[in-house]
């Protein structure tokens, strides 16, 4: 796994400790999917909105991933993708109450989601502009 960039590692420094370490954990998260997944391709790691963000920059493959916090009294970690795509119906489809969702950007994460779910949430982000009925599949 690649060493966060200095300005991504002081976004992430800037968060209550609990959502950092979470956060992290779906940074790991990140970077295990799309190396199982030769079509993903390299992930590029960079701030987008201030928040930590990944592209599938030499592929295209995807459709790029925030991580961040609700806003409000209690912050909860939570990933963000474009607004403008499908990902967050298609996470409602598949995944129900697993997760909490605000509008159709933001995906909060429980205290304790399954780890294959939010995996296969990742993918379906990191593989959105491959298309096709398959992508969609529970890996």
């Amino acid at each position: 796994m690649p060493t966060v960039p200095t300005d991504v590692q002081a976004a992430f420094d800037r968060l209550a400790r609990d959502v950092r370490d979470r956060l992290l954990d779906v940074r790991a998260m990140i970077f295990e999917v799309a190396e199982g997944d030769p079509r993903i391709g390299p992930v590029a790691e960079m701030l987008k909105w201030g928040e930590p963000a990944y592209l599938t920059t030499e592929t295209g493959s995807g459709s790029t991933i925030r991580l961040g916090g609700t806003k409000g009294s209690i912050v909860r970690p939570a990933v963000l993708v474009n607004c403008r795509t499908r990902l967050v119906a298609d996470f409602r489809d598949l995944f129900g109450t697993t997760f909490q969702y605000e509008g159709n950007r933001m995906i909060v994460l429980p205290d304790s989601a399954p780890g294959d779910d939010l995996k296969h949430l990742l993918w379906l982000a990191l593989t959105y502009r491959l298309g096709g009925r398959e992508r969609v599949r529970r890996c």
